[in-house]
C-alpha cells in the first residue's frame, strides 16, 4: 500500500497538487500594465490546474524589468518562482550593456503565453482623430512639440515609436516612465501626449474618454476598436509592433518540472473562460513550448539590435 501511495504521488498531477508552496509569478512592472493584467487573468485558473495550490502575483518594478528579472535569475531553481516576461526580455540584451544576468543562459523558457499589438493612445487634447491626422498636424509644428511616454528606455514602446518617427519624419520627444500604469497616468494627466501600450492596459481610459486611440500597430484592426485604423492603414504598409509575454524559470530548474509547467500553462490557456477574458483584453493566445519561446526571444534580440545600430538610437536615460 505504501508503495502504491508513493507511486500515485509520483504522477505529475498528484505531485503538483500535493505541493502547497505558493507558485510566485514575478511581474516586472507595477499593477495596471499588460503583464500584470495577464498574470491576474491566469492566476485563479492556474491555481485550480495545480490542484488548489496558491498562485501569487508579485510586482517587482524598476530598471526596465531588470529588478524582477535579476530576482528570478537568483531564485531557487525549484519551479516555485517564475518570471512573467515582457518584450524587454529580448530587447534588453541589445540595449543594456551591463545586465545583472545573462538573458540567454540564466533562464529556462516555459511558454510564450500571448502576444498583443500596441495601441497608440493619446490625450484628448492632441490634434487629430487618427494617427494619420495627428501626424499631419504634428508635421506643421516645431520638432518635439509632442511627446510620447514609454515603459522605459529601450522598451518596445520606445523603439516602435522611434521606427515610426523615421518613417514619418515627424519628431516626437521620448519620455520614459517606470511601467504601463505610470505612462497611462501621465497621458491622462497631460504630462505626456501619447503612449503605445496594449488595449488591455488602455481599455478603461479609452472607455472613459480620457484617452483616445489613434491607431493599432497590429496586422488587423481590433474587434473592440473597429473604427481605429492600423498603422499600416495610416500610410505605413507592413508596420507592426507586437508586444508579448512569456514564462521563464531560473536555470537549473529540472526538465521534468519545466515540462509540467508548460503543460499546465497550455491547459490554462486553452480554458474557454480564460480565452474569453484574454480576447476581451486584446491578447492573442500563443501557448508555445519552451524551445519555441527561446527561438522567438533570440529573433527579437536580432531584430532590435540591428535597428538600434543602423539608426543610432539614443539609449541614454
Amino acid at each position: 500500500m505504501l508503495a502504491a501511495a508513493g507511486g500515485a504521488l509520483g504522477t505529475p498531477t498528484a505531485a503538483m497538487a500535493a505541493d502547497q508552496r505558493p507558485l510566485v509569478l514575478v511581474v516586472p512592472y507595477p499593477p495596471g500594465g499588460s503583464t500584470d493584467i495577464l498574470a491576474r487573468i491566469l492566476q485563479p485558473r492556474l491555481s485550480k490546474e495545480l490542484g488548489g495550490r496558491p498562485v501569487v502575483v508579485e510586482n517587482r518594478p524598476g530598471a526596465a524589468s531588470q529588478i524582477a528579472t535579476a530576482f528570478v535569475a537568483r531564485a531557487e531553481p525549484d519551479g516555485n518562482t517564475l518570471l512573467v516576461s515582457f518584450d524587454n526580455h529580448g530587447i534588453n540584451p541589445a540595449v543594456k550593456p551591463n545586465l545583472p544576468y545573462d538573458t540567454f543562459k540564466d533562464f529556462v523558457a516555459i511558454t510564450q503565453t500571448v502576444r498583443f499589438p500596441l495601441v497608440i493612445g493619446a490625450n484628448p487634447s492632441v490634434p487629430g482623430k487618427t494617427l494619420k491626422e495627428f501626424l499631419a498636424a504634428a508635421a506643421k509644428q516645431p520638432p518635439n512639440k509632442f511627446n510620447y511616454a514609454s515603459t522605459g528606455v529601450g522598451s518596445l514602446n520606445h523603439l516602435a515609436p522611434e521606427e515610426l518617427k523615421r518613417l514619418s519624419k515627424v519628431d516626437l520627444l521620448h519620455v520614459p516612465y517606470g511601467g504601463g500604469g505610470p505612462a497611462i497616468q501621465a497621458v491622462v494627466g497631460g504630462q505626456a501626449d501619447m503612449t503605445w501600450l496594449s488595449f488591455a492596459a488602455l481599455r478603461g481610459q479609452i472607455q472613459a474618454g480620457k484617452i483616445k486611440p489613434l491607431a493599432v500597430a497590429g496586422e488587423k484592426r481590433l474587434a473592440d476598436l473597429p473604427d481605429v485604423p492600423t498603422v499600416a492603414e495610416s500610410g505605413f504598409p507592413g508596420f507592426v509592433a507586437y508586444s508579448w509575454s512569456g514564462m521563464f524559470a531560473p536555470k537549473g530548474t529540472p526538465a521534468a518540472t519545466i515540462q509540467k509547467l508548460t503543460k499546465s500553462f497550455q491547459t490554462v490557456l486553452a480554458d474557454p473562460d480564460v480565452r474569453r477574458k484574454l480576447a476581451e483584453a486584446g491578447f492573442e493566445i500563443v501557448a508555445s513550448d519552451g524551445p519555441a519561446l527561446d527561438a522567438y526571444v533570440k529573433s527579437e534580440y536580432q531584430r532590435w539590435s540591428t535597428f538600434i545600430k543602423k539608426n543610432h538610437i539614443n539609449l541614454e536615460n
